[in-house]
């Protein structure tokens, strides 16, 4: 049976660590907006270039062209089977987009994607960014408050030097939520309504947020 997982939640919920350990235990691809967008600026496609040209002005890539991208990455093969889309929709506009496409790439297969919700308190949410850190060789994710590190300067696993991102300060990451919760709380209400959606506490450690994340799939998606 087909598995299509979709994961929403504001910045510093913890969805890009979850959905990577989903992704290998359930053998299904794990799809970030933002890792897909620089592949295709990468890969020199026409679509792209075209997103190129608005992100190095730094402007929003159009609703149309992330859906269009989105949707060839879901018509690969790999996604037979299903797929774990990370961070989109952010807008009930993508939503609506991405009901079009989901309708048309499963159109002879009857298919109830499942949405994931990760609440976390805001004021956390904010502690955990503020103490997050980087590799900046393997990109590896690290909490200088929630983990113990013999060297907070290191990463773990390459040894690569640990480094904080330019948006990871409170002001940052309150303009971000204001964002999020403006065009993605939406969300909330309209899978909530569909019977979509599946509401899991974030504020946990990562293995507790997992065991959690697992069980609610069992218990909810029928295999």
């Amino acid at each position: 049976m087909k598995r299509e997982f979709i994961f929403i939640g504001p910045p510093g919920s913890g969805k890009g660590t979850q959905t990577k350990m989903l992704s290998k235990d359930f053998n299904l691809p794990h799809i970030d907006t933002g890792s897909l967008l620089r592949e295709e600026v990468s890969s020199g496609s026409e679509e792209g270039k075209l997103a190129d040209s608005f992100m190095e002005k730094g402007q929003l890539v159009p609703i149309e062209l992330v859906s269009k991208i989105i949707k060839n990455r879901l018509l690969k093969q790999d996604c037979q089977n299903g797929f774990i889309l990370d961070g989109y929709p952010r807008s009930l506009e993508q939503a609506y987009a991405l009901d079009d496409i989901l309708k048309e790439i499963d159109k002879n297969v009857f298919v109830q994607p499942y949405v994931f919700y990760f609440e976390v308190d805001q004021k956390q949410l904010i502690e955990r960014l503020i103490n997050r850190r980087s590799c900046s060789v393997c990109g590896a994710i690290y909490n200088l408050k929630t983990m113990s590190l013999k060297d907070e300067t290191k990463c773990q696993k390459c040894g690569g030097n640990l480094i904080r991102r330019e948006d990871d300060t409170e002001e940052v990451a309150n303009k971000r939520f204001k964002t999020y919760f403006d065009q993605t709380a939406p969300l909330i209400d309209l899978y909530t309504k569909r019977g979509l959606l599946i509401k899991l506490n974030a504020s946990f450690s990562i293995d507790e947020i997992y065991k959690n994340l697992t069980g609610a799939i069992k218990e909810n998606v029928h295999s």
